[in-house]
């Protein structure tokens, strides 16, 4: 049986998207499926990157293109009254759980699919943990240092975005990565050749400066 880790943060519309796709893209499979909320801006900080969402043009695409993907997928989704929010305490939510399927479904939820609610409005966080009833107090140091410690070793294992997907060492990433995430789960040829390994080599290229 194969071994998923299924890294997200809540405030990316794909991750939604691929985490209610993924049970499909896996249909037949034999697999179990861990969840890792981890910080997407902590990602972008690592790797100097900017989201999607703070250069306009690019954010007023992004959001086009996935109400047309949530239409297409057959996915409910609302955008939320603000973006981007802080996502800090509906990640620290979910660790506190235990980030089950049950628990990632119902924040994902929450976010995208509450008829364009603020995703972080305190009172809406205080009835949606109360629904979920935390094991664990989410505004602990604990907590907030498992949080980190996921958004670090997802930066050492090669992570720089969300949703990514970790199988026997190998990252993959993004919505559209799920048919290639199906054909490594069911033993495609392909990842046996030579071409993962040489494609991902470092080759010589314009370096902007």
């Amino acid at each position: 049986m194969k071994r998923i880790e299924f890294v997200f943060d809540f405030v990316s519309p794909f991750a939604y998207l691929a985490f209610e796709r993924l049970p499909q893209a896996l249909e037949g499979s034999s697999v179990v499926v861990d969840y890792r909320p981890v910080l997407f801006a902590g990602l972008l900080q690592h790797w100097g990157q900017k989201g999607p969402a703070e250069i306009e043009s690019k954010r007023a695409w992004t959001f086009r293109h996935v109400h047309w993907l949530a239409h297409a997928q057959g996915t409910p989704m609302q955008t939320p009254a603000v973006h981007p929010f802080n996502p800090l305490p509906l990640l620290r939510l979910a660790i506190a759980c235990g980030p089950n399927r049950f628990v990632v479904e119902s924040i994902f939820r929450h976010v995208w699919a509450a008829d364009g609610a603020d995703a972080v409005d305190p009172a809406r966080l205080a009835a949606l943990t109360a629904q979920l009833k935390p094991a664990r107090d989410p505004a602990s140091d604990d907590v907030k240092r498992e949080l980190r410690e996921h958004t670090d070793r997802a930066i050492t294992e090669g992570v720089f975005g969300v949703p990514s997907y970790l199988l026997d060492g190998r990252v993959f990433w993004g919505l559209d990565a799920l048919p290639m995430l199906r054909a490594a789960v069911q033993g495609d040829a392909w990842f046996d050749g030579p071409a993962w390994e040489a494609e991902g080599r470092p080759r010589a290229g314009v370096v902007r400066r």
